[in-house]
């Protein structure tokens, strides 16, 4: 007779440590520094755009999972190519933008290979509801992500991208098994910066987020490995109370 308890994933693993950084050489020093203190690195359009493949293939090549974050959107043909590029290069996370529709979103989840976990992003941290209100989309912003993550459910992708304040809602609504990354996330007294709906760690593990991205709390500390460490151990507390 086998356990129906689910073991719960390490804290570490949920950990994507944002490397927003100009160039691959500013990368290089931090996942040196962090190592595998973070389960996941963040390459993102900055990077992507200064050193483009070859800093991933770096990175996974030395044995680091990475979350490849272009928020790709576009017609479903062109969706479909990048994601089939991004899968040769061995990525565990892509994003699309769910803005893109159900047929890009099925054309990226069905170009994708298996192991890449296609997520797809529903309203930028840095967005309020005026901000939507401004570009002609009806509602606040938990309708607008609610509406997203459905329709990227209905399409197949793995997960969503979305800030810890509209989680616990997510959560409810679709399930255990789907993947919720909250980006904004940033340790109690950290500076916000551009972002507008922010969580601390606690709260996001607490709100039912599987993974956080946290990236200049952890790269621009003093201590890269200690600050990612301390957000784990938030993060360990508030697996054990959820």
């Amino acid at each position: 007779m086998t356990s129906s308890v689910k073991t719960p994933v390490p804290a570490r693993e949920r950990l994507i440590v944002a490397l927003d950084v100009p160039e691959a050489a500013a990368a290089r020093s931090l996942v040196r520094q962090i190592g595998d203190a973070a389960g996941l690195y963040k390459v993102g359009l900055q990077l992507f755009t200064a050193e483009g493949p070859a800093v991933i293939r770096e990175l996974v090549n030395s044995g680091h999972q990475v979350f490849l974050d272009l928020k790709l959107h576009d017609i479903p043909n062109t969706v479909a190519s990048a994601v089939r590029a991004a899968g040769k290069l061995r990525v565990s996370m892509l994003t699309v933008h769910a803005s893109g529709g159900i047929n890009m979103l099925r054309a990226a989840k069905d170009a994708a290979p298996s192991g890449l976990k296609v997520l797809a992003v529903t309203v930028l941290t840095s967005l309020k509801d005026e901000d939507l209100q401004e570009i002609g989309i009806a509602g606040g912003v938990t309708d607008q992500v609610l509406r997203a993550a459905v329709l990227a459910r209905q399409a197949g992708c793995d997960g969503v991208v979305a800030s810890a304040k509209e989680s616990a809602l997510l959560r409810r609504e679709l399930g255990e098994g789907f993947i919720i990354v909250n980006p904004g996330v940033r340790p109690a007294g950290a500076e916000t910066n551009d972002q507008q709906r922010v969580a601390t760690p606690a709260e996001a593990i607490a709100a039912g987020a599987s993974h956080i991205v946290v990236g200049r709390p952890v790269t621009q500390s003093a201590d890269p490995a200690g600050a990612a460490r301390a957000i784990i151990a938030e993060m360990e507390h508030a697996q054990v109370l959820r």
